[in-house]
C-alpha cells in the first residue's frame, strides 16, 4: 500500500478511533472517520491475542493486501482503522478474508461498487497471465 494511503502516527489512529464509527465482524473491526484529506488512508492493528510477532505481522499483511485490492472501489476522504480480532485471519482463505473486508466496507457505506472477481485476481497476480502462453 502506498505511503499516501497509510495512517502512520499514533495521534492519527487515536483521532479515527475517537471520532469514527465502528462496524464489526467475527474476524475484524473497522472504524471509519471522515479524513482531513481527499484520499483514503488506512491503518492496521493486531493485538497480542492474535499470536506472536510473526502471526501479527502476517495477519496485518494479509488484511493490508485485501484492502489494497479494494482501494479503487472505496469512497475517498475517509480514514480507516482495521483491528484484527481473531487469529483465524492468518490461516483463512484469502478470498474469504477479502469477502469479509468487502462486507465490512459495504456495511460502513464506503464501498462504491462491488469488485468483480476476475479483476481482483488479474490485479493481484499479473505475472501468471504472461507465463501461461
Amino acid at each position: 500500500m502506498r505511503r499516501a494511503n497509510r495512517l502512520r502516527r499514533p495521534e492519527q489512529f487515536r483521532r479515527v478511533r475517537h471520532e469514527g464509527r465502528t462496524v464489526t465482524s467475527p474476524w475484524l473491526a473497522l472504524t471509519a472517520a471522515p479524513g482531513r484529506r481527499n484520499a483514503v488512508r488506512c491503518g492496521f492493528v493486531a493485538g497480542r491475542r492474535i499470536g506472536g510477532a510473526v502471526q501479527r505481522n502476517r495477519a496485518r499483511r494479509r488484511v493490508r493486501e485485501a484492502v489494497r485490492l479494494l482501494l479503487p472501489s472505496l469512497q475517498s476522504g475517509y480514514d480507516l482503522v482495521f483491528i484484527i480480532r481473531s487469529p483465524e485471519v492468518v490461516e483463512a482463505p484469502f478470498s474469504q478474508l477479502q469477502a469479509d473486508i468487502a462486507a465490512l466496507l459495504r456495511q460502513a457505506g464506503l464501498l462504491n461498487a462491488p469488485e468483480p472477481e476476475s479483476t481482483a485476481s488479474a490485479t493481484s497476480h499479473p505475472q501468471h497471465e504472461r507465463g501461461s502462453s
